[in-house]
């Protein structure tokens, strides 16, 4: 068991060492966060300043196997990498609609088996759309099982936001340990946590029920 003074050493190491390793991506997540909630910021704005192309390749009709099958395969005879996105769903089997989308970049992708060719959009963001979609970048959907995880960059940062998410958590508890020992703190902490608690509640249920009321 660790003495009091071992702890502390530790606990303070832990603070300030994940606080500088999560620093920019706390910064992403808060600055993103800001455009996010004030959309009428001008410059900032990133839709109307999109670039869009379309394009018409040749194709060669994939093999039989399941969507993602045969989207992975148009995807590499159009040299797009990216998160599929269904978007609608397939009634002709020879025919083929889906959205790939990455940071910066998406693609809407019209393939007709018969006529073996796609029909690529391809719209190009700047800065700013990067780090819009860096913030909702998931590759899943709330209720819609279909479209799931299928590129691995995704894959690496969903790992990595929910690593920033453990780490603030780590942080916030050494911070509640590192202000308990203070002990000439304690009343103004003690103030300030239980002024965030009830704003957070208030927030999370208070609101809930005052609206349904």
């Amino acid at each position: 068991m660790p003495s009091p003074a071992k702890l502390s050493l530790w606990n303070r190491k832990l603070h300030y060492y994940a606080g500088l390793y999560f620093l920019f991506f706390l910064w992403l997540f808060v600055f993103t966060g800001l455009l996010l909630n004030h959309p009428g910021w001008s410059f900032a704005e990133f839709w109307p300043k999109r670039q869009q192309s379309v394009l018409e390749r040749q194709i060669q009709p994939p093999r039989a196997g399941t969507d993602l099958d045969q989207a992975r395969d148009l995807m590499r005879q159009l040299s797009i990498v990216g998160e599929i996105d269904w978007t609608v769903t397939r009634s002709d089997p020879k025919e083929f609609d889906f959205r790939v989308t990455r940071p910066g970049r998406i693609f809407e992708i019209h393939a007709d088996f018969n006529q073996r060719r796609a029909i690529v959009q391809r719209t190009g963001l700047n800065a700013w759309g990067v780090l819009h979609i860096l913030h909702t970048f998931t590759g899943v959907r709330l209720g819609d099982n279909r479209n799931q995880r299928d590129w691995a960059l995704t894959t690496v940062w969903a790992l990595a936001m929910d690593a920033v998410a453990a780490g603030v958590i780590l942080m916030v508890l050494s911070g509640i340990y590192m202000w308990y020992g203070l002990i000439r703190k304690r009343p103004l902490g003690a103030a300030a946590l239980a002024l965030g608690t009830l704003t957070c509640l208030w927030f999370a249920i208070g609101l809930k029920l005052w609206t349904s009321s």
